[in-house]
């Protein structure tokens, strides 16, 4: 199968959810995905999955978590369902148990395998390989929010600035991207996101992907509506890592630059091959 498409993927990351932050994904969202009719028709295939997730050693709980959800019956009318929560290995192995003659289930294949071997590989990483993971990430996420910025009405580079300013302000206390830059001690040349630990990127990482979902999700339209809903996730994600007791990203320390650990990582890898 070929490299999955920006359209088949989008389908996957628009119906993920968060709760606090962990992702998931609901099996009821997850049947009309795969293009199950009737959702009766897709709990066998969960239940296929859970013992496989069973017979490979981990706990089904953690990744099929039964919960309850309203959904929409027409004319306003909402009904409480029996869903499951799903975590991302959870659908993986849906999709290896699902129907493989829908086209959907073939491409979401290809992308759960590709993003379950993406968190192994980010798991067995070492601090400068996770950070590299991360900013690579965060490179190609700001590129995918600018482009949400700019539906939603943000069009020039200064106005893509000061949307950009409204994110760090919610996730920093207030502070903007000249504030950081003076708080870590860097020199003009120096950017903030070369310079972040995995913790920091992985905050931000959150602040833009969220965002770029939200101005999709809730089609924000407007500067001002733009920049409010940058700074309001940012807000939130600040709010998660106090609630979680965590170090507040203007408080973590400055790291060392990212091209620096880059090439590093190259010599390292080119030496192994040699050797």
């Amino acid at each position: 199968m070929g490299d999955i498409t920006n359209h088949e993927q989008t389908v996957f990351e628009e119906i993920k959810r968060f709760d606090e932050e962990e992702e998931y994904w609901s099996s009821r969202e997850f049947a009309k995905v795969l293009e199950y009719a009737e959702y009766r028709n897709f709990l066998p295939v969960i239940e296929k999955a859970k013992k496989a997730c069973e017979k490979s050693g981990q706990i089904v709980e953690e990744h099929f978590v039964d919960f309850h959800e309203m959904i929409n019956l027409g004319k306003s009318a909402k009904r409480e369902v029996e869903s499951i929560k799903l975590t991302r290995y959870a659908c993986y192995l849906i999709i290896q148990n699902a129907d493989p003659a829908k086209e959907t289930v073939a491409y979401g294949q290809t992308y759960f395998a590709i993003q379950t071997r993406k968190q192994e590989l980010y798991e067995q990483a070492s601090e400068d390989e996770k950070r590299l993971m991360l900013r690579n990430e965060m490179k190609k996420h700001n590129t995918a929010l600018a482009e949400a910025a700019s539906n939603a009405g943000v069009v020039t580079p200064k106005e893509f600035a000061i949307f950009q300013n409204h994110g760090y302000k919610g996730l920093y206390g207030g502070m903007v991207k000249t504030d950081i830059h003076r708080n870590k001690g860097l020199k003009k040349s120096q950017q903030i996101l070369d310079h972040m630990g995995s913790t920091e990127l992985a905050a931000n990482l959150f602040r833009a992907t969220q965002t770029e979902e939200k101005l999709k999700r809730d089609n924000i339209q407007g500067q001002g509506k733009a920049n409010n809903t940058h700074y309001e996730v940012g807000k939130k994600v600040r709010e998660t890592i106090k609630d979680l007791g965590g170090t507040m990203p203007e408080d973590l320390p400055v790291a060392e630059s990212i091209k620096k650990v880059e090439k590093q990582i190259q010599k390292k890898s080119q030496n192994q091959i040699s050797g």
